[in-house]
C-alpha cells in the first residue's frame, strides 16, 4: 500500500554527445536509489537537451523534428536503467514521430525493461505555433506491483476532466512532467495539481525542467520545482505538500505514499469530494 518516489529537477545545459545525456540521467537515478526509491520522476522536454548537441556540418542546435532520430536510443537507454536498477521510471517526454508529424509522448519504463507509452492529450499554443505539435487522442492507465498510476503531462494537469477519469479508472497517484518557462506557467501547473488532488482525493508527483539551452529554441528559460502533493486534510500535511524542492535548483526529492491514507480520507475524511459528486447534476466517468 506503500511506494516511495524520487522527482528529479533536471538540469538543462548544452551537451556534446548522448553519452554525455545518458550519464546526467543515470547520475540522478542512482542518487534516487541511495533513497531506494521506486519510481523515478523525469520531467516533460528533458530530451530537447540532446538538440544542443548540434549539427557536426552546421554547428547549429538541431532542430525539434530531429529529436525523434534518438527514440530509440532514449528507449534502449532508459529500459537498461529501469531493468539494471529494478525500478520504475517515468522517463519524462521525448518527442517522438507520429505519422507526418510529431508528438510529445510520456514514457513508464518498468522494472523488467519493459516500457508504455501517453501522448499529452492537450497541447498549448506554443507547442502547436513553435513546434507544430500534434496532440495524443488516447488515454489510459498502468497498472504497476506497487499500485495504479497515471501520467498526465503539464499542460494536461489544468483540465479536471482528465484527472476525474483518470480516478474513475483507478488510478490513486498521478505523475505531472512538466516544463514552464516562466513563473505564470509554472504556477498554473502547481496550483491546478493541488486542485485535482483535492477534488479526487489522490495524489499528484510533479517535477519540471530547469536550467536553460541558449541553442534551441522554446528551451532558453526554464522555471521547475519537483513537489509531492497529497489532499488537503488530516493525516496529510495541512498545505498538501508532502515534499517539495527548491525553485531551480539542480536536485531531486524523495517521499512516501501511503495509498492507505488515501482511501481513508475517501470514507471518512473532514470531506469526502471523491464520494460526494453531484451525478444527478452532471455527468461523471464510470470505471472502464
Amino acid at each position: 500500500m506503500k511506494m516511495r518516489v524520487s522527482a528529479v529537477q533536471y538540469h538543462l545545459h548544452t551537451i556534446q554527445s548522448f553519452d554525455e545525456f545518458a550519464e546526467q540521467c543515470e547520475h540522478y537515478i542512482k542518487t534516487a536509489m541511495e533513497f531506494e526509491a521506486e519510481f523515478i520522476l523525469f520531467p516533460e522536454f528533458f530530451t530537447t537537451q540532446l538538440l544542443s548537441i548540434g549539427d557536426e556540418e552546421t554547428g547549429e542546435a538541431l532542430k525539434i523534428t530531429d529529436l525523434p532520430l534518438f527514440t530509440e536510443r532514449y528507449e534502449q537507454t532508459f529500459s537498461k536503467f529501469a531493468r539494471h536498477y529494478d525500478v520504475h521510471i517515468i522517463a519524462g517526454t521525448h518527442v517522438t514521430a507520429a505519422g507526418d508529424g510529431i508528438q510529445n509522448t510520456a514514457y513508464l519504463f518498468y522494472p523488467d525493461g519493459s516500457y508504455q507509452m501517453q501522448p499529452k492529450l492537450h497541447i498549448t499554443p506554443a507547442e502547436v505555433e513553435g513546434w507544430n505539435m500534434q496532440q495524443g487522442d488516447s488515454f489510459r492507465i498502468f497498472e504497476t506491483d506497487k499500485g495504479t498510476i497515471a501520467i498526465l503531462t503539464c499542460y494536461d494537469i489544468e483540465f479536471p476532466e482528465i484527472v476525474r477519469m483518470a480516478k474513475a479508472r483507478g488510478a490513486d497517484v498521478i505523475f505531472c512532467p512538466s516544463c514552464t518557462d516562466d513563473r505564470h506557467g509554472f504556477h498554473r501547473v502547481r496550483y491546478t495539481s493541488h486542485a485535482r488532488a483535492v477534488e479526487n482525493q489522490v495524489y499528484v508527483v510533479g517535477t519540471g525542467t530547469v536550467g536553460s539551452l541558449p541553442t534551441v529554441d522554446l528551451m532558453r528559460a526554464n522555471t521547475g520545482q519537483a513537489v509531492v502533493i497529497a489532499p488537503n486534510d488530516i493525516p496529510f500535511p495541512p498545505a498538501g505538500i508532502v515534499a517539495e524542492g527548491i525553485m531551480n535548483d539542480d536536485m531531486i526529492i524523495t517521499a512516501d505514499l501511503d495509498l492507505s491514507l488515501l482511501y481513508d480520507v475517501r470514507k471518512k475524511g473532514s470531506v469526502t469530494t471523491w464520494r460526494d459528486r453531484r451525478t444527478d447534476l452532471y455527468p461523471d466517468w464510470e470505471a472502464e
